[in-house]
Protein backbone atom coordinates (compact mmCIF):
# COMPACT_ATOMS: atom_id res chain seq x y z
CA UNK A 1 0.00 0.00 0.00
CA UNK A 2 1.20 3.14 -1.11
CA UNK A 3 0.89 6.41 1.18
CA UNK A 4 1.66 9.97 0.03
CA UNK A 5 3.89 12.33 1.53
CA UNK A 6 0.90 14.16 3.05
CA UNK A 7 -0.54 10.74 4.92
CA UNK A 8 2.63 10.21 6.67
CA UNK A 9 3.14 14.06 7.68
CA UNK A 10 -0.75 13.78 8.52
CA UNK A 11 0.73 10.48 10.67
CA UNK A 12 3.13 12.57 12.56
CA UNK A 13 0.87 15.19 13.27
CA UNK A 14 -1.52 13.26 14.87
CA UNK A 15 1.27 11.01 16.60
CA UNK A 16 3.09 14.46 18.04
CA UNK A 17 -0.37 15.72 19.10
CA UNK A 18 -0.93 13.10 21.08
CA UNK A 19 2.34 12.90 22.61
CA UNK A 20 1.90 16.61 23.53
CA UNK A 21 1.65 17.83 26.97
CA UNK A 22 -1.95 17.58 28.90
CA UNK A 23 -3.07 21.62 29.50
CA UNK A 24 -1.71 22.27 33.22
CA UNK A 25 -4.51 21.99 35.69
CA UNK A 26 -6.95 24.16 36.89
CA UNK A 27 -5.67 26.35 39.95
CA UNK A 28 -7.23 24.95 43.21
CA UNK A 29 -8.75 26.74 45.53
CA UNK A 30 -7.08 28.43 48.22
CA UNK A 31 -6.68 27.15 51.62
CA UNK A 32 -8.95 28.70 54.40
CA UNK A 33 -6.84 30.77 56.76
CA UNK A 34 -8.09 30.40 60.54
CA UNK A 35 -7.15 32.36 63.88
CA UNK A 36 -5.41 30.86 66.77
CA UNK A 37 -5.88 32.28 70.12
CA UNK A 38 -4.96 31.60 73.31
CA UNK A 39 -9.30 30.34 74.02
CA UNK A 40 -8.40 27.57 71.50
CA UNK A 41 -8.70 24.19 72.87
CA UNK A 42 -5.91 22.56 71.25
CA UNK A 43 -5.73 18.63 71.86
CA UNK A 44 -2.82 17.72 69.63
CA UNK A 45 0.12 19.41 67.52
CA UNK A 46 4.04 18.54 66.66
CA UNK A 47 6.70 21.18 65.42
CA UNK A 48 7.89 19.12 62.81
CA UNK A 49 12.15 19.66 61.53
CA UNK A 50 12.57 18.89 57.68
CA UNK A 51 15.88 18.46 56.57
CA UNK A 52 16.03 20.98 52.92
CA UNK A 53 18.75 19.98 50.37
CA UNK A 54 18.70 22.67 47.90
CA UNK A 55 22.24 22.57 47.22
CA UNK A 56 24.26 19.44 47.58
CA UNK A 57 28.03 18.69 46.58
CA UNK A 58 28.83 17.16 43.37
CA UNK A 59 32.42 15.69 42.69
CA UNK A 60 33.85 17.74 45.13
CA UNK A 61 33.19 20.14 48.17
CA UNK A 62 34.08 23.25 46.02
CA UNK A 63 31.09 21.69 43.48
CA UNK A 64 27.38 21.82 44.17
CA UNK A 65 24.27 21.63 42.23
CA UNK A 66 21.07 23.75 42.74
CA UNK A 67 17.46 20.97 43.48
CA UNK A 68 14.42 22.28 43.95
CA UNK A 69 13.08 21.64 47.15
CA UNK A 70 8.89 21.31 48.02
CA UNK A 71 7.74 20.87 51.24
CA UNK A 72 4.59 18.86 51.49
CA UNK A 73 2.11 18.46 54.65
CA UNK A 74 -0.67 16.06 53.88
CA UNK A 75 -2.96 15.83 56.75
CA UNK A 76 -4.09 12.16 56.95
CA UNK A 77 -7.09 11.94 58.64
CA UNK A 78 -9.82 10.16 57.54
CA UNK A 79 -12.39 12.63 59.26
CA UNK A 80 -10.88 15.66 61.04
CA UNK A 81 -9.30 18.47 60.09
CA UNK A 82 -5.53 19.92 61.34
CA UNK A 83 -4.08 23.59 61.38
CA UNK A 84 -1.02 24.36 59.62
CA UNK A 85 0.15 27.24 62.11
CA UNK A 86 3.60 27.63 60.79
CA UNK A 87 6.18 27.21 58.00
CA UNK A 88 9.30 28.70 58.33
CA UNK A 89 12.54 28.37 56.19
CA UNK A 90 16.08 28.06 58.07
CA UNK A 91 19.48 28.39 56.27
CA UNK A 92 22.64 26.59 56.85
CA UNK A 93 23.37 28.27 59.33
CA UNK A 94 20.50 27.95 61.86
CA UNK A 95 19.47 31.78 60.38
CA UNK A 96 15.34 32.41 59.03
CA UNK A 97 15.00 32.61 56.24
CA UNK A 98 11.68 33.36 55.29
CA UNK A 99 8.21 32.74 56.74
CA UNK A 100 5.84 30.88 54.35
CA UNK A 101 2.21 31.38 56.31
CA UNK A 102 0.96 34.96 57.35
CA UNK A 103 -1.61 33.17 59.12
CA UNK A 104 -1.98 29.87 60.23
CA UNK A 105 -4.02 27.39 57.84
CA UNK A 106 -6.83 24.52 58.05
CA UNK A 107 -6.07 21.03 55.81
CA UNK A 108 -9.00 19.06 55.35
CA UNK A 109 -8.96 15.71 56.03
CA UNK A 110 -6.44 13.87 53.52
CA UNK A 111 -5.46 17.20 52.06
CA UNK A 112 -2.32 18.73 51.33
CA UNK A 113 -0.10 21.50 50.80
CA UNK A 114 3.57 22.14 49.63
CA UNK A 115 5.96 24.95 50.09
CA UNK A 116 8.55 25.66 47.40
CA UNK A 117 12.36 26.42 47.30
CA UNK A 118 12.86 27.04 43.63
CA UNK A 119 16.49 25.87 42.32
CA UNK A 120 17.72 29.16 41.65
CA UNK A 121 17.03 30.32 45.14
CA UNK A 122 20.67 29.58 47.45
CA UNK A 123 19.80 31.75 50.64
CA UNK A 124 19.25 27.89 52.19
CA UNK A 125 22.83 26.51 51.52
CA UNK A 126 23.51 22.81 51.82
CA UNK A 127 21.88 22.67 55.91
CA UNK A 128 18.90 24.17 55.16
CA UNK A 129 15.65 23.60 57.21
CA UNK A 130 11.77 23.99 57.03
CA UNK A 131 10.37 24.13 60.64
CA UNK A 132 6.42 23.45 60.96
CA UNK A 133 3.94 23.70 63.57
CA UNK A 134 0.63 21.89 62.86
CA UNK A 135 -1.81 21.92 66.24
CA UNK A 136 -5.72 20.39 66.10
CA UNK A 137 -8.77 20.77 67.99
CA UNK A 138 -9.39 17.14 68.46
CA UNK A 139 -7.48 14.37 68.29
CA UNK A 140 -6.00 13.38 64.59
CA UNK A 141 -3.77 10.55 62.60
CA UNK A 142 -0.23 12.10 62.51
CA UNK A 143 0.24 14.63 59.23
CA UNK A 144 3.20 13.33 56.48
CA UNK A 145 5.24 16.00 56.54
CA UNK A 146 8.21 15.39 54.47
CA UNK A 147 10.67 17.43 51.34
CA UNK A 148 11.32 16.00 47.77
CA UNK A 149 14.58 17.75 46.17
CA UNK A 150 15.03 16.90 42.86
CA UNK A 151 17.49 18.44 39.60
CA UNK A 152 16.93 17.09 36.30
CA UNK A 153 19.02 19.45 34.07
CA UNK A 154 20.88 18.10 30.98
CA UNK A 155 21.21 14.45 30.84
CA UNK A 156 21.39 13.81 34.30
CA UNK A 157 18.97 13.85 37.32
CA UNK A 158 18.80 13.33 40.84
CA UNK A 159 16.11 13.07 43.29
CA UNK A 160 16.05 12.81 47.38
CA UNK A 161 13.37 12.32 50.33
CA UNK A 162 13.86 13.90 53.31
CA UNK A 163 10.95 12.81 56.12
CA UNK A 164 10.31 15.48 58.78
CA UNK A 165 11.22 15.08 62.56
CA UNK A 166 9.20 15.73 65.62
CA UNK A 167 11.14 17.94 67.85
CA UNK A 168 8.62 19.09 70.21
CA UNK A 169 5.19 17.20 70.89
CA UNK A 170 2.18 19.24 71.96
CA UNK A 171 0.55 16.33 73.99
CA UNK A 172 3.48 15.19 75.80
CA UNK A 173 4.63 16.95 79.20
CA UNK A 174 7.70 19.17 79.41
CA UNK A 175 10.98 17.32 80.02
CA UNK A 176 11.83 17.20 83.79
CA UNK A 177 14.80 18.14 84.64
CA UNK A 178 17.84 16.08 85.75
Amino acid sequence: MKRSVFGYVATLMISLTACASPPPPAPTTPLKTVSLDSTDQLVAGQTVYVPIYSQIYMWQQSQTIDLTATLSVRNTDLTHAMIVASVEYYNDAGELVRSYLEQPIELEPLASTSFVVEQEDASGGVGAAFVVEWVARQAVSTPVIESVMLNASGNQGISLISPGRVIRDRTSSPPTPN
